[in-house]
């Protein structure tokens, strides 16, 4: 397990948690499950990093960036779809 992958499932965790938020604002309901387990695997692989390398500060940073990077492409696929 890498740091590279760990950030890239903190991005796209993030990514799709924030627009499965604006699902639910919208009521997009058929984006609802799709965007659940595309959270749920995303969810498993960082809990097994976590485990199975234990709490370092290079993890915590790949993830921490990786997480607030992957909220600021959703809240630009936000603002283009309007």
């Amino acid at each position: 397990m890498s740091y590279a992958a760990a950030f890239a499932a903190s991005f796209v965790y993030i990514c799709l948690k924030a627009m499965q938020q604006i699902n639910v604002v919208r009521d997009a309901q058929r984006w609802i499950l799709p965007t659940s387990l595309g959270m749920t695997v995303c969810e498993f692989y960082i809990v097994g990093y976590i485990a199975a390398v234990g709490p370092t500060a290079p993890g915590v940073l790949a993830i921490g960036i990786g997480s607030g990077l992957g909220c600021l492409l959703a809240m630009r696929i936000h603002r283009r779809k309007g």
